[in-house]
C-alpha cells in the first residue's frame, strides 16, 4: 500500500469513527429494555429508508443513463427491464425486504441482550451502523454492475 493509499484509508477510518460516535448512532442507556430498544431502532427507520432510498435513486439514474446510452449506440437498452413497469415492482419489493431485514436488527439485538447482556449493549449500535452501510452498498451494486456491463459492451462495440 502506498503512502497516499494509507493516508486515504486512515481518513476513511477516522470519518467512519466520527460517524459511529455521532448522536445518530449512540445510545447511552445502561439497560435499554425491550421497548427502549425497539424505540431506538424505530426512530432511525425513516432516516435509514431515506439514505437507502437515496442510494436507490442513484442506482436508478445510473441504470437509466446506461440504458439510454446503450440503447442509442447499441440498440439494446441495457439495464432497462422489459416492460419498464417491472422496475417499479422490483423497487417496491426491495423496499419491503429492506424493511423486513431492518426489523430483524432490533429482533437480533433483543435476542443478544437476553443471551449476552453485557455485549448486547454495544450490539445495536454496531449492527445498525454495519447494516446501514451494507444496505447502502447493496443498493448501489446493481447500478455499478449495469454501468460496468454497459461500458464493456460499448467498448467492445467501438473497438471493432
Amino acid at each position: 500500500m502506498t503512502m497516499k493509499e494509507s493516508s486515504i484509508a486512515k481518513s476513511i477510518i477516522r470519518a467512519m469513527q466520527r460517524l459511529v460516535n455521532s448522536r445518530f448512532f449512540s445510545r447511552d442507556v445502561p439497560d435499554p429494555g425491550v421497548w427502549r430498544t425497539i424505540g431506538w431502532w424505530e426512530v432511525r427507520r425513516v432516516p435509514y429508508n431515506l439514505l437507502v432510498g437515496l442510494a436507490g435513486v442513484v442506482t436508478c439514474v445510473v441504470c437509466f443513463i446506461t440504458a439510454l446510452v446503450c440503447g442509442h449506440f447499441l440498440g439494446d437498452p441495457i439495464g432497462l427491464p422489459d416492460p419498464p413497469g417491472f422496475a417499479f415492482l422490483g423497487i417496491a419489493a426491495y423496499g419491503v425486504m429492506a424493511n423486513i431485514c431492518y426489523t430483524g436488527g432490533w429482533i437480533a439485538e433483543l435476542m443478544v441482550q437476553q443471551v449476552w447482556p453485557d455485549e448486547g449493549k454495544a450490539f445495536g449500535k454496531i449492527s445498525f451502523f454495519l447494516g446501514l452501510i451494507f444496505s447502502i452498498l447493496l443498493t448501489l451494486v446493481p447500478g455499478g454492475l449495469i454501468a460496468a456491463i454497459g461500458a464493456i459492451r460499448l467498448l467492445m462495440h467501438f473497438s471493432r
